[in-house]
């Protein structure tokens, strides 16, 4: 099986790289940014992984992996990459036009990318879309998390859109909406916030970018009958 993840070589990305690779049957493809020497490990490690160059913020870049992707014969696309902070600062004390350029670097990539994709898996009649979400959406975001969870929101969209439009070809298009996790992604979260956010969880502790990998897998490998899909991944918080 042939696997494309964006945002692959470190944090949750490279978590469910690795989960993937475990199987010598699949053939990785990740993109990374600035974690070069991560990705040159990963590709040490596992030979059947292969490390691409994306920087979601260069648009050369973006169009390359796009021209790209109808030669890899690709099954399955995750889309994981995000570029910026989670979490900032209160709404009101956001510049405007950061909601705009938070969506130019972090949506208009992933539209380019999974456009591409899905014209490669309309000709083989066959493939798999999974994104990463956010159980922000469902719970209460965290303070300063505004531009985050929106671009998050239009994600959300546009999964239900693909999943819609594609399965007459078989395309499944899915999505997985963790919780908080620990990882160079959310390094700069506050301690406090932490804390609380362990003190409300009801397990008491922070979920971990490998339980998130093996829901990637499974939605890897189940059947094009699940389809528009949100998988919530909080330890049912938001149950009422």
């Amino acid at each position: 099986m042939n696997i494309l993840i964006t945002g692959g070589a470190s944090g949750l990305g490279e978590a469910i790289t690795r989960k993937l690779a475990t199987d010598p049957v699949n053939t990785v493809y990740f993109t990374y940014s600035n974690s070069l020497s991560n990705a040159e490990a990963m590709e040490k490690e596992f030979p059947n992984t292969v490390a691409i160059k994306c920087d979601f913020k260069v648009t050369a870049e973006v169009n390359s992996l796009k021209d790209r992707i109808g030669t890899l014969e690709l099954n399955v696309l995750i889309n994981n990459a995000y570029t910026g902070d989670p979490i900032k600062t209160h709404f009101h004390k956001i510049p405007a036009d950061e909601f705009s350029s938070g969506f130019i670097d972090n949506i208009i990539p992933t539209v380019v990318i999974t456009q591409s994709a899905i014209n490669s898996f309309r000709k083989k009649k066959q493939g798999k879309i999974i994104t990463i979400l956010t159980s922000f959406l469902l719970n209460t975001p965290p303070a300063g998390s505004s531009v985050y969870v929106a671009n998050k929101a239009y994600l959300s969209s546009l999964v239900k859109s693909w999943a819609a439009e594609n399965i007459k070809f078989n395309i499944s298009s899915n999505s997985i909406s963790p919780a908080f996790m620990l990882s160079g992604f959310t390094k700069e979260v506050d301690e406090r916030i932490i804390e609380q956010m362990i003190e409300n969880h009801p397990l008491k502790k922070i979920l971990t970018a490998g339980e998130v990998a093996e829901m990637v897998l499974f939605l890897v490998n189940v059947s094009s009958q699940v389809n528009g899909m949100d998988i919530v991944i909080n330890a049912g918080i938001n149950i009422k």
